[in-house]
């Protein structure tokens, strides 16, 4: 199942802060395999002929339409990526799901349908279920026969999980367990066949349920009123004495959390492709309307504001799909040679994904934050027509707004993926307390040299200036620095922009070597100084609120050291990128 054919070097989740990587040395799609491109090809030819021509009936929930399209991607595998064979599924790596998962977001209600059924609704059985629930359910699942939803939220613990007041208690005969109690804003939740419920045993042990839909005293209600994603199934579910077998116990009793929270960190994981393939629809419809509306006699592809428009949306959408590629090539290399026939492969598989949480937590963030912009500008491209609901730009808008919000809001993604980062350095996993003394040295030492970095130098400064923030971060707040939300969401803003610019980076020139590189050449020249100063505006809040007076202004002064760069002519690269865009009429390299 191994997703890279090449050699990717082992490494831990947050190393790339202290580590060095080759342009050869990061997985990314120009490493595709022909079975790759074939998933993708299926993939391509499914949205063109199934889903496109059924969006309307799909956004307006005309009964059975979004469930039979699902069906039919089925019968072709997409809703079965990596479940194993013996189960019904296609067996296939990592890097097929991520571009299954690109394809099919085009269109954002099809996609919460897909994306739930086949992450958050399947995942948890995949990966915790007992053999004798496996065999029971999973192939149901892989042919698309049960519908799959999960069910966590409840009315007053969204983000906080672990305050749900679902209640579960064991029978007298040992054999059941009666759940009692609301969940609320589950996708799929009108349509699903099989619900993972989170419940607490005795009213303290959190523990999952697999719960079919016909279960009495299971009643989905009624269709919630949401801002996009219309076409989507959202439903509160209420749990009115339901008894479940206990043999139906999804993992261990208690340990509901472990699942809860991995299976959140893969749905962040596929964040990336989703906002991917959502942007790359966005930018198409733009595109082709750009050279179709006239104003002042011209196309209004012809002008730059809008061609700036264009070409940002472009460099953005790169950045995530290389970051989320390297991710997914990280942790396929941590699995090392993965099969699901091996007695611990499930673990395997959640152990390689939770190393990577923070960078999955970074993909949510970076991904979801990028297709905000995106929309935001399609609707401003099409100006009063985006504005419209007959413009897909108008429903594109609303319906990637909810992604922020999904999978653990933006919020408490900015403060895991530094606490995570943290928790590391305190355990011992990650020597970042040692990079950071070596940072020190330098800083103290002075500056080796007075010349303008190249975009290699851009890079290692970018990640030393996370450095530097962590470590003023510590000495402002020994005891409590994981109680300092807004300073780890800045050091988080500063990480994640400083991963998007060495991966954006080693790809360009990956592919500047292969000499095919004049389009992401141009990328990377206008991203890494955007980049960097978008580090070095969270790395001046941090800083601030760790500091003051004389060492604050000193801290400014080794930030402005570090975050130096020399200006480029990013309007007329800008415009070089639009006219290679407007020509292909969608996203190319």
């Amino acid at each position: 199942m191994a997703t890279a054919s090449m050699a990717i070097p082992q490494t831990k989740g947050g190393a790339f802060l202290i580590e060095s990587r080759l342009p050869e040395e990061i997985y990314s799609p120009e490493d595709f395999t022909e079975e790759h491109l074939a998933v993708a090809k299926t993939a391509d030819e499914f949205w063109l002929k199934e889903i496109l021509p059924n969006v309307e009936k799909i956004q307006h929930q005309e009964p059975g339409v979004a469930i039979s399209v699902l069906k039919k991607s089925a019968e072709l595998g997409l809703t079965a990526v990596i479940i194993p064979e013996c189960y019904g599924g296609m067996e296939l790596d990592l890097t097929s799901m991520m571009i299954v998962a690109e394809r099919v977001a085009r269109d954002g209600s099809y996609s919460a349908w897909h994306g739930a059924h086949t992450g958050i609704g399947t995942l948890p059985l995949l990966f915790y279920g007992t053999e004798a629930q496996k065999k029971k359910y999973l192939p149901k699942l892989a042919s698309a026969e049960m519908i799959a939803a999960y069910c966590l939220s409840e009315p007053h613990a969204g983000s906080d999980a672990l305050a749900a007041k679902t209640r579960a208690d064991l029978t007298a005969d040992g054999k059941h367990y009666v759940l009692n109690g609301q969940k609320m804003w589950i996708t799929n939740g009108g349509a699903a066949d099989l619900y993972t419920i989170f419940a607490k045993i005795g009213g303290d042990k959190f523990t999952a349920f697999l719960v079919e839909r016909n279960t009495p005293g299971l009643k989905p209600g009624n269709e919630e009123k949401k801002m996009g994603i219309k076409g989507s199934s959202t439903t509160p579910i209420y749990l009115d004495n339901v008894r479940v077998p206990v043999e139906n116990v999804l993992g261990e009793v208690g340990k509901g959390h472990h699942i809860a929270f991995n299976i959140l960190n893969l749905g962040r994981f596929k964040i990336g492709p989703f906002a991917t393939g959502g942007a790359k629809q966005v930018l198409l419809t733009c595109l082709k309307y750009a050279k179709e509306r006239k104003a002042f006699g011209k196309q209004i592809g012809d002008f730059g504001m809008i061609q700036h428009k264009l070409a940002e949306m472009a460099i953005r959408i790169f950045a995530v799909e290389t970051m989320s590629y390297r991710v997914v090539g990280m942790i396929d290399s941590d699995l090392g040679d993965f099969s699901w026939s091996h007695p611990d492969a499930s673990q395997r598989m959640l152990k390689a994904a939770e190393e990577f949480a923070m960078e999955c937590s970074y993909m949510k963030v970076y991904g979801s934050e990028m297709l905000n912009y995106v929309v935001d500008e399609g609707v401003q491209i099409h100006g009063g027509y985006g504005y419209h609901q007959d413009y897909a730009v108008e429903r594109a808008y609303r319906d990637s707004r909810i992604n922020r919000i999904f999978e653990g809001t933006n919020e408490i993604n900015r403060m895991l993926a530094t606490g995570m980062l943290l928790k590391r350095a305190q355990r011992g996993q990650l020597p970042l307390v040692e990079a950071v003394k070596r940072l020190q040295a330098e800083i103290l030492a002075g500056p080796s040299g007075s010349g303008t970095p190249d975009h290699a130098a851009m890079v290692a400064n970018a990640k030393k200036v996370v450095l530097f923030c962590l470590g003023v971060a510590y000495q402002a707040f020994p005891n409590d620095l994981d109680q300092q939300q807004e300073v780890l969401a800045g050091i988080t803003d500063a990480g994640m922009s400083a991963f998007a610019m060495e991966s954006v980076h080693l790809r360009a020139e990956r592919l500047r070597a292969s000499g095919k590189g004049e389009t992401v050449s141009d990328m990377n020249a206008v991203f890494l100084p955007e980049a960097m100063e978008e580090i070095e505006k969270a790395a001046r809040y941090v800083l601030s609120a760790c500091s003051a007076g004389d060492a604050l202004r000193t801290n400014l002064a080794v930030l402005k050291r570090f975050t130096k760069f020399e200006p480029v002519n990013s309007v007329a690269i800008r415009r070089k990128l639009a006219k290679r865009l407007l020509d292909a009429e969608r996203y190319t390299l």
